[in-house]
């Protein structure tokens, strides 16, 4: 195994192929000698010798997913832009808000240069005028490691105008984000950078490709997105694609925290790589802290729906997870273990996300802070059946009658496991813990079939019904909220 002092929270183990974190073992990585010595802005020259056209065909054969949560693939995306209009820009998200991921901020810590030499390539083969590199504001290294990489870029002749000789100029701007979770989404990105209040913009008609920052067609990539391309210019979508599977081709970082014994940064093969080879694989996270049993994990960054331990063997590849209920989405993995309370990792974060709802529409603004207040009395042991009710409707509700939000509802966590918890279980469990009788039965309740007990003025939480009823409610109900 190989950490280094300099890349904290990067583990590098194993012999797996590696794409955007092989530099990573130097400890000047971020300096433009070492990029040299290293093969860098060889795929910006092998870019520049080919035409335009040339280079998006081969972003696009190769699938290049993003890699920023929608898994959109990016040469599709840049061939959204309708022909003939001018100009066009590149967004950068480097902002980086998801609960759990920072993976980007490694990238742009330690490897700055390979995502300028892949704005370079993505400016070039889409034809943009000028790329704007939007940076999450609590990143001050981050900040100054891209910002040399730019200056030390323009000195060498790779950023400006006539770039290597050619004909193809391009400016890129660093941008301080004033870190809203928000502007994670590229339509409130934009509005960010056009110096508005960060709030999405309705879709349609304000689809980037087509009107995007100041009403121009713009292409919004995330960080780990761009940071492939050098390695596929050099060496081309056939050897690309002969990593991973044939939708989920290259790799992908996954950032990995929680109760496991390794936890970080790897960078694993993308599609064939399952949970349980994360969680659990020698050459990952070596399994649960202290051997205790798995309980949960969030597959994709705090706004994922969570995944159980039936979960483990579902492979890193977007239409897997989607079908097993979930999203990649920005590759952050947090892992619980059976000591974990459920509501309260769940109120963390619905605080989170009651806290930065830019306010814009009323069913997040309203619907999260009602959230929050209601998991708040659970975790106080003052909640009562009705709270799991009212805490799916009010999700059902933030989720169906959100402008712009495919229908989506939270009953579907509990029909995704199959809860059908037998009622003599339930019965025997509440006997055990409050020494009553099983006949004072239970009631069932939800679209899920999750059942709660009948006794309405019983409080449900550490004060009142006991975990261990409780745990076959919270699990399959308020922990896929």
């Amino acid at each position: 195994m190989s950490s280094y002092p300099w890349a904290a929270g990067y583990v590098d183990d194993g012999d797996r192929p590696k794409i955007v974190t092989t530099r990573f073992q130097y400890e000047d990585s971020y300096t433009l000698e070492r990029y040299h010595a290293t093969g860098g802005y060889e795929g910006l020259r092998a870019a520049l010798g080919r035409t335009p056209a040339a280079v998006h065909d081969e972003v696009r054969g190769a699938t290049v997913l993003g890699r920023g949560g929608a898994g959109f693939p990016a040469g599709v995306k840049w061939g959204l832009m309708p022909a003939e209009k001018y100009p066009r820009y590149l967004v950068v998200n480097g902002d980086e808000s998801e609960p759990g991921t920072y993976k980007d901020r490694l990238l742009m810590e330690r490897d700055p240069h390979q995502l300028v030499e892949g704005c370079l390539i993505a400016a070039y083969a889409a034809g943009l005028a000028q790329v704007f590199l939007y940076i999450r504001g609590e990143m001050p290294l981050a900040h100054e490691r891209v910002a040399t990489a730019l200056n030390d870029a323009y000195a060498a002749g790779y950023i400006g105008k006539n770039i290597l000789g050619s004909n193809f100029s391009v400016d890129i701007v660093l941008h301080w984000g004033a870190g809203a979770y928000v502007v994670g989404e590229e339509t409130a990105l934009i509005e960010s950078l056009e110096g508005k209040r960060g709030e999405p913009r309705l879709k349609p008609p304000f689809f980037p490709a087509a009107i995007g920052l100041y009403g121009q067609p713009t292409i919004v990539n995330n960080v780990e997105t761009l940071s492939n391309l050098p390695w596929l210019l050099v060496n081309g979508a056939q050897a690309f694609t002969a990593i991973g599977t044939e939708t989920s081709p290259g790799t992908r970082m996954v950032a990995v925290s929680g109760h496991v014994k390794r936890p970080g940064v790897y960078e694993i093969v993308n599609g064939t790589t399952t949970f349980r080879d994360v969680i659990y694989g020698d050459e990952f996270c070596q399994g649960i802290r202290d051997d205790n049993e798995l309980k949960a994990f969030v597959p994709g960054g705090g706004s994922a729906p969570w995944f159980t331990p039936d979960q483990l063997d579902v492979p890193f590849e977007g239409r897997a997870a989607g079908a097993a209920g979930s999203m990649l989405g920005s590759g952050a993995i947090m892992v619980m273990d059976h000591t974990t309370d459920i509501p309260s990792a769940a109120l963390t974060l619905t605080h989170f996300y009651a806290a930065e709802s830019c306010g814009q529409c009323t069913p997040c603004r309203e619907g999260g802070t009602w959230l929050e207040r209601v998991l708040q009395r659970v975790v106080d042991g003052l909640g009562t059946p009705a709270d799991l009710d009212q805490l799916l409707e009010q999700s059902r509700m933030a989720l169906e009658e959100a402008p712009g939000v495919e229908p989506v509802s939270p009953h579907l966590a509990a029909r995704r496991e199959g809860v059908t918890i037998d009622i003599d279980e339930i019965a025997r469990a509440w006997a055990d813990w409050q020494s009553v009788s099983p006949e004072r039965g239970v009631v069932i309740e939800g679209a899920g079939g999750v059942m709660v007990p009948l006794n309405e003025r019983q409080r449900i939480g550490k004060g009142g019904l006991p975990l261990g009823v409780f745990d076959l409610v919270d699990d399959r109900v308020l922990g896929h909220l």
